[in-house]
């Protein structure tokens, strides 16, 4: 088991985005699997699976990498010492990128789901102010835990596996509306 999590942190040091990019998609498409068979209560037939593939797409091709590069951004310009630059980084994340990554979720979500623009608008005013909403009671915690006690290179592993139960939410809020 020590030579798979050395090869990953190895990977990791490599490859930051590519590796994140493909857990994210591996949690957010997870994510989607839990809705279906917990939340819909789909059973193994009936599940959509070419939806958990859509939602794997937006975890790898946006979230991760989007995720990556923010996080490197905080660190670059935040900084990592001193008391307040946690509660700087929430703040930052929060009100700066939060409400721009959960757009740029729904709409990723809505892409790859085959969405018109009007049913991509519709989608944004029907889910987006519920996720943001829910966002503000779950994640100021889990970043400050993330920023104060995780390495640079672990932070997005560590959201996204929280974020595992989130993805689930998230996934079933914006699920296509026909299945």
């Amino acid at each position: 088991m020590h030579w798979i999590f050395k090869a990953y942190r190895s990977a990791l040091h490599r490859h930051p985005v590519i590796v994140q990019a493909i857990q994210t998609g591996i949690l957010v498409s997870a994510g989607d699997a839990i809705s279906q068979v917990v939340v819909e209560k789909k059973n193994l037939k009936t599940a959509n699976y070419k939806r958990t593939v859509q939602y794997f797409c937006v975890g790898a091709i946006y979230l991760g990498p989007v995720l990556t590069v923010w996080y490197k951004v905080l660190h670059k310009y935040v900084g990592a010492e001193g008391k307040w630059y946690g509660l700087k980084k929430v703040a930052l994340d929060q009100l700066g990128f939060a409400p721009f990554g959960i757009a740029g979720f729904v709409i990723s979500s809505c892409v790859f789901q085959g969405h018109t623009f009007q049913e991509t608008k519709k989608k944004m005013i029907e889910v987006y102010p519920d996720i943001l909403k829910a966002n503000y009671k779950l994640w100021p915690a889990v970043q400050l835990i993330n920023f104060y006690l995780m390495p640079l290179h672990y932070q997005v592993l560590y959201a996204q596996v929280v974020a595992l139960f989130w993805n689930t939410y998230v996934c079933y809020k914006t699920k296509p509306d026909d299945v």
